[in-house]
């Protein structure tokens, strides 16, 4: 089995090759964001080259992409119509009652500045259907001809159909789907009923609407790349990585392409996962740090959490589909700093991004980066960028930073460079603490994972700021996105609601429930070529008190459900609710809304060679000692003697002190002053932290 791993960041593409008979390699490439599938598959040929395979023996071709995030964000999708049910014409207008600013009374709502769907494009037709699934007013079919008609003529590109309870009753939208290919045929169709099947009228129109606005382009995309790839003789399979961390085929994405957001983010937690087992730490905290964003996942014991269904959502919009609990804020070495207007020292959201990137790559970037901050602090030397591939020029990042920062402030480019690093860091630490801390983890149970290119850079001071006991840079921090997808379950779940309660539990219509959607996820992933025998079934709930607005995902227990089903499903709720907020109502019913299935192929995960050993000493890796910049007891400026290391020389054993720098071609780790590294068995470097910032040598 030959399989290739492929995440597309925003400045770089990152690969990852891995063979049964053990074989591991990387890549790392340029990203072109006019078309993120010129630097896929071009690195997936040069990989190839690399290990000595023609891309025809590759097995799987695994992807994860930011396409359908990046639209959605960019606000450049699709012209979408909608046809729904006759008085439900602004649900997409209204929303919840929830705003962004409680208290304005002139404000631009995000999703009413930006609509999915204008307003002359969302057509209305008579039909009525109840919350039983039972039909009260019959489709209008000439009513929809005449609608999709008008949308034709109006030039959308894609329609979505949502009825009020079509998740109970899917006919009248599948009655619209068939008359929508008759009257307008290759526009793309998104039915709610398919995209988003479980009730909560706005999150599901929102859904499907987002599936509608995302879909020409992502297929576009999604076929493109599949075609792409082969033509320069791919033949093995092309998945996707979804928001819920499992992978789909090419067509699947194609069809539902809302769930491929957030679909690279998600990797990396997985990779993360991955790293953290592979070195005997099971609780691990992600920072995954690209050249324009950085991504911050828990996963306590090594499980994925998923975010409540309420809580999905894609920059101003709801996506009520399963996601991990992964987030992003606009933070990486592609960060620009600069003064406000207020004379306010900034650093990101906006990025140099690949193009032209940060003022020391030398492409006519101007700006100062949190990339030309560690190369004025002595970080990043000149010859070590992707291993020398890639030379960066020490002046330029200087005269940037004191054009931009230390002129303005009046301070020392040493200052203006501290600065941007810490300014950059306490974002990170802000955020790891928001899904930390601030949701009942404690950061001294976990380790902390340092991936992307510029994580290993940043991890050994949040740590530290934090009181997470470890660092874990995995051999490969720059390619832990593409190791995640290696990783990866292929993975279909599909939910249906319910709404019975444990206090007069319906339990037939659970069990017909449970029973059609197993039968349905086994027909699509053994469809997508895979054998029943290898297909692992899941099954989950969405519960609540009786009351309560916001559901909790539990597992659902096997066997028939009877009345000791549902007394064990309550309690495994009891725990949940107790474990998430401290408390649990053993007297209060448990309400049941919606139950899922997953049907789980399981497949071969890649496993982590051993490296070769050796004694404490890492001498035998020692490449150079320079002076860096770090910082003293009051924050000023601290030349600091620092040995530089080849990763690749490095052996099991080694023993390292801060402050150190660490090299190899996809990332550099900087071990703070006072820290200590040692490198373990599979050749991850283990930084314990230490309150004391100031013990190197100077």
């Amino acid at each position: 089995m030959k399989r290739i791993g492929v995440d597309v960041g925003g400045t770089f593409t990152d690969l990852m090759y891995w063979d049964e008979d053990g074989t591991i390699a990387v890549h790392k490439i340029p990203s072109t964001p006019q078309d993120p599938s010129v630097a896929t598959v071009a690195g997936v040929g040069e990989l190839a080259e690399r290990v000595g395979v023609s891309v025809e023996a590759l097995d799987q071709f695994l992807h994860g992409t930011t396409v359908a995030t990046n639209i959605v964000l960019e606000h450049n999708g699709s012209d979408v119509g909608l046809i729904t049910t006759e008085g439900f014409r602004d649900i997409l207008h209204i929303a919840r009652k929830k705003r962004p600013l409680n208290y304005s009374s002139y404000q631009d709502l995000p999703w009413q500045k930006w609509q999915l769907v204008r307003r002359r494009n969302r057509r209305v037709v008579r039909e009525r259907i109840n919350a039983a699934g039972e039909i009260l007013t019959p489709l209008d079919e000439d009513g929809v001809r005449e609608q999709v008609r008008v949308l034709k003529a109006n030039g959308v590109r894609a329609i979505a159909v949502c009825f009020l309870h079509a998740y109970r009753n899917p006919v009248h939208e599948q009655a619209v789907k068939r008359i929508v290919e008759e009257e307008y045929p290759g526009v793309f169709i998104s039915l709610s009923s398919e995209v988003a099947p479980q009730y909560r009228e706005y999150e599901r129109f929102s859904t499907t609407a987002l599936n509608a606005f995302v879909g020409p382009k992502v297929s576009g995309y999604v076929t493109n790349l599949v075609d792409t790839a082969r033509e320069s003789g791919v033949r093995g399979d092309v998945r996707l990585m979804t928001s819920a961390g499992g992978l789909i085929t090419s067509r699947r994405a194609v069809e539902h392409p809302v769930s491929l957001l957030t679909s690279g983010v998600v990797a990396g937690l997985l990779g993360g996962c991955a790293i953290g087992k592979a070195s005997g730490y099971e609780s691990v905290i992600t920072l995954d740090v690209g050249g324009t964003s950085a991504d911050i996942g828990v996963a306590a014991d090594g499980k994925l959490r998923m975010k409540h269904l309420l809580d999905t959502r894609i920059g101003d919009y709801h996506a009520m589909v399963p996601m991990a609990e992964v987030d992003t804020i606009g933070a990486g070495g592609g960060s620009i700093a600069f003064i406000d207007e207020g004379g306010m020292f900034r650093v990101g959201p906006r990025s140099a991004g690949a193009v032209p990137g940060p003022a020391c790559y030398a492409r006519g970037g101007t700006e100062p980066t949190s990339t030309d901050a560690m190369v004025a602090m002595g970080w990043l030397r000149e010859d070590s960028f992707l291993s020398g591939a890639m030379r960066v020029e020490t002046d330029l990042a200087i005269k940037a930073i004191e054009e931009h920062v230390a002129a303005k402030l009046g301070t020392s480019v040493q200052h203006a460079a501290i600065g941007i690093f810490q300014i950059l860091a306490h974002a990170m630490t802000e955020a790891i603490s928001l899904h930390s801390v601030r949701k009942g983890y404690d950061p001294r149970d976990f380790s902390l994972v340092a991936e992307g290119g510029a994580g290993p850079l940043y991890a050994w001071h949040i740590a530290q700021q934090l009181n997470v006991p470890r660092v874990i840079v995995p051999a490969h921090p720059g390619i832990a996105s593409a190791m995640g997808l290696l990783s990866t379950d292929i993975r279909v779940e599909v939910p249906a609601t319910v709404w019975t309660s444990s206090a007069d539990p319906d339990t037939d219509r659970i069990a017909v429930e449970i029973d059609r959607l197993s039968a349905q996820v086994v027909e699509q992933v053994t469809a997508d070529g895979l054998s029943p025998d290898d297909v692992v079934i899941e099954r989950s709930l969405d519960c609540r008190y009786i009351g309560q607005g916001y559901e909790l995902r539990v597992p659902a227990p096997d066997g028939p459900v009877d009345a000791d089903w549902v007394a064990r499903a309550a309690e495994s709720f009891h725990q949940v609710h107790e474990r998430t907020y401290l408390q649990r109502f053993d007297d209060k019913p448990v309400h049941f809304v919606n139950v899922r299935v997953a049907a789980v192929g399981k497949v071969g995960h890649v496993p982590l060679a051993e490296v070769e050993a050796g004694g404490p000493d890492p001498s035998g890796a020692l490449k150079a000692t320079t002076q860096t910049l770090f910082w003293d007891e009051g924050n000023q400026p601290a030349e600091f003697t620092t040995n530089v290391y080849d990763r690749d020389r490095l052996k099991a054993g080694n023993v390292i002190d801060g402050p150190a720098i660490v090299e190899q071609f996809d990332s550099t780790t900087i071990i703070g002053p006072g820290q200590r590294a040692t490198v373990d068995r599979v050749g991850h470097i283990i930084i314990e932290t230490s309150d004391n910032s100031q013990g190197g040598q100077r």
